[in-house]
């Protein structure tokens, strides 16, 4: 996957994130909708392809103007996520070479393996990740609409407590899938499987659309590893 395939297929994915999350608030009150239908509108000209550069440019001032109506991430680490990829973006864009291209959009690749790694190691510093208990609270108490038949699950020590390390070691080993493009590609779908489970059960859609959005990114950093004989 070349640089530039990378970068545009980065674009279209977060234009169809952006687009789903703004139609959500068209219905919202006035103040959001004058924040949102631009996304919208900017979103739909990010996915054509239309003067992308200063479209992501807009999108990253208009989602620091969203961060202030929120006073912060009020979807916690897919909106960062999402200033990321734009940051990441509008730098590629506007970077003088391909060298510094090539640099700020390897970034996105590395903080999005780290966005895993990190994961594992917090939750497998828990106690309560480490015993199956944060899984048991998770379905026990959860707010979004899980349903009865899911909530049974807490009460299943052993099935909660190897699905709890299940997870930890996935997310710990993902950068080791980095040695070839095989095991990027298989890591890749289980964690892309991983976000659309809580999507499917407990509401967390954006983060599907926005850590799938990052994936080129790392596919494309994997061959441009491997090109230069690093792996």
């Amino acid at each position: 996957m070349s640089l530039y395939d990378a970068i545009r297929l980065t674009e279209i994915m977060l234009g169809i994130a952006f687009a789903q999350q703004s139609l959500e608030h068209l219905k919202s009150f006035t103040n959001e909708r004058w924040l949102f239908l631009p996304r919208l509108i900017l979103a739909v000209l990010l996915i054509i392809g239309f003067q992308a550069a200063w479209v992501c440019f807009l999108l990253l001032l208009l989602g620091i103007a969203i961060l202030h109506r929120f006073q912060g991430p009020y979807n916690g680490g897919a909106d960062r996520m999402s200033l990321l990829i734009l940051s990441c973006l509008t730098l590629a864009h506007f970077a003088p070479t391909e060298k510094w291209q090539e640099l700020a959009f390897g970034y996105l690749a590395l903080q999005l393996m780290l966005s895993y790694f990190i994961s594992g190691w917090v939750k497998i510093s828990n106690i309560d990740w480490r015993s199956g208990r944060a899984l048991r609270d998770v379905f026990q108490f959860s707010a979004y609409p899980v349903s009865e038949h899911l909530r049974a699950l807490s009460t299943s020590p052993r099935l909660l407590h190897a699905m709890s390390w299940s997870v930890m070691i996935f997310e710990l080993l993902f950068p080791f899938a980095l040695l070839s493009e095989i095991s990027l590609f298989i890591a890749l779908g289980i964690a892309a499987s991983f976000h659309l489970a809580n999507a499917c059960l407990f509401g967390l859609n954006r983060f599907f659309w926005i850590w799938v959005a990052a994936y080129s990114s790392i596919i494309w950093f994997q061959q441009w590893l491997q090109i230069r004989g690093i792996l």
